[in-house]
């Protein structure tokens, strides 16, 4: 009796030591129909028992047996395969398992945003495209939107076989791209589509990536200090318990003597776990990470919409997402290929954010070695943001695939490229690259190319195809310096090479640094300069470049300034108002600092506006009014100037003490409602403000907007016409 209930829990303690002993575990997207990459070594990894023994194979090959370490992670690298399949993988340790109809082909990783996650069932012609879609050796995954704030080991996703019933949930860039290929090389394609609509490139960028990029230095801290194991959030930590410790101890003091207690420190903004779709890491850790590490060829990338207001920004960015993955790949600098966004509306923002998006996209195809960009900007929809015909998308993709990856070398896979420009007389020669055959594609005169010359604005060109040339004139412009090419967000290009293949926005020459106070204002040429400022030099002791008020003889009638901003990336805006004189004092027409001892809230007589700020209304014999003071000022319109308001800033507000207060330089036009320029809170440097025309939200003179660091050129010239 005694030996039977021994045996029993001999027994229970055997049944109980195997079930806390580990399976072994796959990840959760090798399963059945799954696609491995073709002649390179195999890896496959997972989880067992610490120093578990674990024997990996494919079919009869032979196996490959590892240990787990103290984690319980193993890994193998199995014989490279060529192409083909089906075969059965399978894994033992303590368990065994079997993944059956497993393809050995062309692995391509699909990511971005809603044009890459765009499905074949919203392409255009879906029905007859899912209908024809029987190509079972094409295999795609969908990995699962989901956010983390540290690398995830995992992620489970089904592999699915490519059939009428299926396709119309696949990736559609990815699948038409995949079609493509598989027609012209017969080997299995696989799929692995990580996408989701709206994201930024931040997120799928991994923190190694931002470190590798000087530029992103912001992000990468923003990233660090949110990591335990990083030594500015040990630091961030240790600084919040000594708080939180000074806290318990104020706390129970307050306590004892009857007092409240304080309120609590707060848990840092800045060391808790990145969880936005959108901020730098969280999909990379969550819908990147798990795969890293699984045989592929390369990666194709649809992405920037939500990112094409930064310009070459977008460029830094992008090659820290290639280096972060490639360096966690190990598989060198595999092929990463991406489409160059379509023309879109964008609401009402300047037209050229889109072309300077498309400049910096360009640039990342120079700059990253083995990266390709596809320009579609003729199978787009400037009303959509998702055009429909993903099929030219996708088989542009397989074509720098085939020419780069596949050994087709004399395959087309890109339109024309600028090359280099000269000059000759009285026009512009650009040449091109991948130019064979330059043609319009649409039979019509070449559009979207213009030219700057001596009226120093740029003007549509005349162009004309000669070889692998374009030349390129405009009327009236004798000495043409640069020219830009589809620098509009709707345009639509004919350029393209004999292909078909459309050429990218591209901007080439140098413009030179025209005087457009000389050139766009013909009443400057009776004016006298006084003062030449350099409005990134503001300070409270204004120094300028020229003053010329104790050299200027005689009285004078009119006064006149003209002010010139720049915004990098932007052309160059411009402000011209002259007026009858307001003062006979040249020491009080400037900046009106205390030293100047400037007042002035009153209207002045027969204004003059010339500007190029499309919003700005120029004119001459305006009634305007100005507003010149050192001091504080308030919105409230206390000399009750015509149509001014109480509650914005704008250009009747009044000057309060004291004297060395923000400080306030405008002209307004005062029938049109609207600033002229402005020159604030000069004292503050680069948090001054300056502008030209009505500034928005909550002022329409520019105050609070400290913008003045904002700019690369900003400049203010003062004159007086002399009395004759």
């Amino acid at each position: 009796m005694h030996r039977f209930k021994l045996s029993l829990a001999a027994f229970a303690i055997l049944v109980a030591g195997s079930a806390l002993r580990a399976d072994v575990k796959l990840p959760g997207f090798f399963n059945d129909h799954m696609v491995l990459q073709r002649d390179i070594p195999i890896p496959v990894w997972g989880w067992a028992e610490p120093n578990e023994t674990v024997t990996v194979q494919i079919d009869n090959q032979t196996a490959k047996t590892t240990t787990a370490d103290a984690n319980g992670r193993w890994r193998v690298a199995l014989q490279p395969l060529p192409a083909g399949g089906p075969h059965t993988l399978n894994v033992s340790g303590a368990n065994k398992l079997s993944v059956r109809d497993v393809l050995i082909g062309e692995v391509w990783l699909c990511s971005g945003q809603s044009n890459m996650e765009w499905t074949v069932n919203s392409s255009l012609n879906a029905a007859a495209e899912i209908a024809a879609a029987d190509f079972p050796m094409i295999r795609h995954i969908k990995v699962a939107k989901k956010t983390s704030g540290f690398p995830l080991d995992d992620l489970s996703a089904p592999w699915q076989i490519c059939s009428p019933a299926t396709a119309g949930g696949f990736t559609a860039a990815g699948y038409f791209m995949a079609r493509h290929l598989h027609r012209k090389l017969g080997v299995p394609i696989g799929l692995i589509n990580s996408s989701w609509g709206g994201t930024r490139i931040e997120p799928w960028t991994p923190p190694l990536g931002f470190a590798s990029v000087p530029a992103l230095k912001d992000i990468e801290l923003q990233v660090a200090r949110t990591q335990p194991e990083n030594k500015l959030y040990r630091d961030g930590i240790d600084k919040h318990l000594a708080a939180t410790e000074r806290w318990l101890a104020e706390a129970r003091t307050a306590l004892a003597a009857g007092q409240p207690a304080p309120i609590s420190p707060g848990f840092p903004d800045e060391l808790k776990p990145l969880t936005s779709h959108q901020s730098p890491t969280t999909l990379y850790n969550a819908m990147i990470h798990p795969l890293v590490g699984y045989g592929m060829r390369g990666a194709i990338w649809y992405q920037g919409e939500s990112n094409h207001s930064e310009g070459m920004l977008y460029n830094e960015k992008k090659k820290a997402l290639i280096a972060g993955w490639r360096k966690l790949w190990g598989l060198g600098n595999f092929p990463f290929y991406y489409v160059q966004i379509a023309p879109f509306t964008y609401g009402g923002e300047d037209p050229r954010v889109l072309a300077r998006f498309w400049e910096a996209q360009a640039a990342s195809e120079k700059e990253i070695p083995n990266t390709g960009m596809v320009v579609i900007s003729d199978v787009g929809n400037v009303n959509d943001i998702h055009p429909k015909n993903k099929q030219e998308v996708g088989r542009r993709l397989a074509l720098l695939a085939m020419a780069k990856d596949y050994g087709r070398p004399d395959i087309e896979f890109s339109g024309p490229k600028f090359e280099s420009l000269s000059k000759e007389a009285g026009r512009l020669r650009v040449r091109f690259s991948h130019a064979k055959g330059l043609k319009s594609r649409d039979g019509k005169a070449l559009d979207s190319f213009e030219l700057i010359g001596e009226n120093a604005s740029f003007v549509k060109a005349d162009a004309e195809i000669d070889g692998e040339t374009v030349l390129l004139s405009a009327p009236g412009v004798t000495e043409p310096a640069a020219m830009r090419f589809a620098w509009h967000k709707l345009a639509e290009p004919n350029l393209a090479n004999a292909a078909g293949l459309p050429a990218s926005a591209f901007r080439a020459g140098e413009i030179p640094k025209y005087d457009f106070l000389a050139l766009k204002v013909a009443e400057s040429a009776d004016y006298e300069l006084v003062y030449d400022l350099d409005l990134l030099k503001l300070k409270d002791s204004i120094r300028y470049e020229i003053d010329r008020s104790k050299e200027i003889p005689g009285g004078f009638d009119r006064i006149a300034y003209f002010v010139e901003l720049t915004v990098p990336g932007e052309d160059l805006r411009y402000a011209y108002a002259s007026m009858d004189a307001f003062t006979d004092d040249l020491s009080k027409i400037a900046v009106p600092t205390v030293a100047a001892g400037s007042k002035f809230q009153m209207l002045v007589n027969n204004l003059t506006i010339i500007s190029n700020d499309k919003q700005l209304k120029n004119g001459s014999g305006l009634p305007g009014n100005i507003e010149f003071w050192s001091h504080n000022y308030n919105s409230t319109n206390g000399d009750k100037v015509p149509g001014a308001s109480d509650s914005l800033y704008d250009f009747g507000d009044t000057p309060s003490d004291p004297v060395n207060g923000y400080g306030c330089m405008q002209v307004h036009s005062t029938s049109a409602k609207q600033t002229v320029f402005a020159i604030n809170n000069w004292r503050a440097a680069n948090k001054a403000d300056l502008g030209i025309g009505n500034s928005t939200d909550r002022t329409r003179d520019w105050t609070f907007t400290g913008n003045a660091g904002s700019h690369a050129t900003a400049r203010l010239r003062v004159l007086v016409r002399l009395k004759k």
